[in-house]
């Protein structure tokens, strides 16, 4: 059993890594060991190592070796991440302890707006086909405008390549905590100038079962296609064309459930019969060359996402509200970076977008068996245009990020509150971001590096224009003159990579002003509001250590301490500190073993008077999970993977659910994976 506290504090994990890069650093053979390459931290491919920022980047292959069926999931128990989730499918990620609206999602670049009022835009991602993941942690406004308080999550999916001939994957993957059987496969062909990738998955998910039975309502079923055609029109520059589509049925959020507000039923849960994003994009890309290249990239982009969200009856057996919206984004993003020096990198760029909203809900009055209209909100829109400049150089040992940004943001709608309210609504937003970060090469083992970032998010429709259900089951009620949030995180970090060992270790703290939440007003009712002052701080910690040529240890450490200045208490719902272990290794020739130890400690740091009592303490957990990869030939590999080995029953702390009614983790389970290239 995990004991109530975690393992390790800051100062002892900090001393253990300090050790490990001791005997790191006089202790390895010339095992080579890769730094990691982001493109989302600096907006264009660069070194973790040379990042004076905390961020995380997952490879296809190590997607592939967890099996997440989404990104919350995929996600879960790396450092100073986090997951709340309602459902199955809405598993939503949550960056050092700020979630949903405080992270911007991005799917090759292309920024996914919608409202959530339940589930999770994160699951519309099409990780099946993913070829990687990247996360910032931190503010990071200055590249990605608005909503990126808490940082950034990227999913790159695959490109057309100008590859000779006909290339492709496959991949089929079963599993018994939910009888699931997932399949994708992407396929890229290429001839002169010409470059074509087309790519699909499907996904059919039945109830997961714990170790407390089945858990209902959790099935559902996904598929996504994307493709892409890429022709080049010389040497340096090339047109693309991309498409990407995603659709998930019968989605049930049983964190949602709560009495229902007119009698004769008990409770009322959330579901979506249907759920589609469509995103279509013509991009031009240049390629410099020479001693000072000039790259540009410019794309423009329609994304939509049908959400059909139902409050569903459980007594009468039958919807008794019905929600249809659209939420329709066009966006243009225009970048370019200089290389004015081999140490000296200028970029700038644009970003301009506008999001319409138009919800369709109806009510049905169980008495007189009629249906009303009841719209939150007519023909809403948000029209957002940022400018940004970043100074990359380095002098000497040290590397220096400078970057500016200035975003103007309008926000509008015909009316709210199904017709009842039509002045006040058009809102202006002016806000300037910025950072400066340094990090300096002492050697290859040791670079400090500190960083301050400022941020900033504007509400959203969900807060200024809509009034109804949200995934934790209460009904809010719209503020059309909340303000936008303002932060300042300032970062202390250490980071390094000798061959056979990297560790990363970061010290964070936040301020946050008008923070937005939504407060209490009665046992079934929340307004949108801002309070006055927050703060957040924390320590995430990750090494890997490679102690035999085949044999490697990983650790991952997470801590947040979230504070309500106005109450004076911990913030409300922050995710619990957790520990997680690793080694993987060879057993055979072709086969390897991996085990993954989760330890997570006891959350009660509670915001009581915030909610009125409603959050509750959840104990702490621990769970085993044990692999096997068989690198069948050259191109095929098998994997078997027993998860929660010891069968635990447990939740996470971001669990929505009325107390003692969350829904439980999957119990023991095995899932099988087969991979094939061609």
């Amino acid at each position: 059993m995990c004991p109530p506290r975690p393992c390790f504090t800051p100062t002892t994990l900090a001393l253990a890594l300090v050790a490990l890069a001791h005997g790191a650093a006089h202790g390895q053979d010339n095992a080579p060991v890769l730094p990691a390459v982001q493109v989302t931290a600096k907006g264009y491919a660069a070194s973790d190592l040379d990042t004076a920022a905390s961020t995380l980047s997952l490879s296809r292959d190590a997607l592939r070796r967890r099996g997440a069926q989404n990104l919350g999931e995929a996600l879960r128990g790396e450092p100073g991440v986090a997951v709340a989730q309602d459902s199955a499918q809405g598993q939503n990620p949550v960056i050092r302890g700020l979630s949903r609206e405080s992270i911007v999602l991005l799917v090759d670049g292309m920024r996914l707006n919608a409202g959530q009022p339940v589930g999770a835009l994160a699951s519309f991602m099409s990780l099946g086909l993913a070829d990687g993941v990247e996360v910032v942690k931190g503010g990071a406004s200055v590249l990605y405008g608005t909503g990126a308080l808490g940082g950034v999550v990227q999913v790159r999916l695959p490109q057309a390549q100008f590859q000779a001939g006909t290339h492709g994957r496959t991949s089929l993957s079963v599993d018994t905590a939910s009888q699931a059987v997932r399949g994708s496969a992407t396929v890229n062909t290429s001839h002169g100038d010409h470059a074509l990738m087309l790519g699909g998955s499907v996904a059919r998910v039945e109830d997961d079962r714990s170790p407390r039975g089945k858990v209902a309502r959790t099935g559902y079923d996904s598929d996504a296609f994307i493709g892409q055609y890429r022709f080049r029109l010389d040497g340096q520059r090339q047109l693309r064309v991309s498409a990407q589509r995603q659709q998930d049925d019968d989605v049930w959020y049983p964190g949602s459930t709560r009495p229902a507000t007119a009698a004769p039923a008990p409770t009322v849960t959330v579901h979506s019969p249907k759920q589609t994003r469509h995103l279509y994009e013509l991009g031009y890309q240049l390629q410099g060359v020479g001693g000072q290249p000039l790259n540009v990239d410019v794309r423009l982009y329609q994304q939509r996402m049908d959400r059909q969200i139902n409050g569903f009856h459980n007594t009468l057996q039958r919807d008794v509200n019905t929600n249809q919206a659209a939420f329709t984004t066009h966006g243009l993003d225009a970048r370019a970076d200089w290389q004015v020096h081999p140490q000296h990198l200028l970029s700038a760029g644009v970003n301009a977008w506008e999001m319409k909203g138009q919800p369709d809900r109806r009510v049905f009055n169980p008495v007189a068996g009629t249906w009303t209209v009841n719209n939150p909100f007519e023909n809403a829109t948000i029209r957002a245009v940022g400018v940004y400049a970043q100074d990359d150089v380095r002098l000497g040992a040290t590397q220096v990020l400078l970057g500016l940004r200035h975003d103007t943001l309008d926000s509008d709608a015909d009316s709210i509150g199904n017709g009842n309210i039509s002045t006040g609504l058009d809102k202006r937003y002016h806000a300037t971001s910025g950072n400066i970060g340094l990090i300096h090469e002492v050697s290859p083992l040791w670079r400090p590096y500190a960083n301050h970032a400022r941020a900033f998010r504007a509400p959203g429709m969900r807060e200024r224009f809509e009034s109804g259900p949200r995934a934790d089951g209460y009904t809010y009620v719209a503020n059309p003159d909340v303000k936008p949030e303002t932060s300042d995180q300032f970062e202390l970090g250490l980071k390094g990579g000798v061959p056979g060992f990297d560790y990363r270790v970061a010290v964070w703290h936040q301020r946050i002003e008008d923070y937005l939440t939504g407060e209490i007003i009665n046992a079934s009712t929340k307004r949108n509001a801002n309070l006055g002052e927050v703060t957040l701080r924390g320590v995430d910690a990750q090494a890997r250590w490679q102690i035999h040529p085949r044999h490697v240890l990983r650790v991952a450490y997470s801590q947040v301490r979230g504070t309500n200045k106005d109450l004076n208490e911990p913030l409300f719902q922050m995710p619990a500190d957790e520990l997680s272990l690793g080694w993987q290794g060879p057993l055979t020739a072709g086969l390897q073993a991996d085990v993954n130890w989760r330890l997570v400690a006891r959350q009660d740091r509670l915001a009581t008077q915030f909610s009125k009592g409603t959050e509750n303490a959840t104990g702490g957990f621990g769970t085993l999970d044990l692999g096997l990869d068989w690198q069948m030939t050259r191109t095929q590999r098998l994997r078997a993977v027993i998860k929660n080995l010891a069968d635990k029953a447990y939740h996470e702390h971001l669990t929505e659910g009325l107390s003692g009614t969350e829904i439980l983790a999957p119990g023991r389970s095995l899932q099988v994976s087969w991979t094939t290239q061609f």
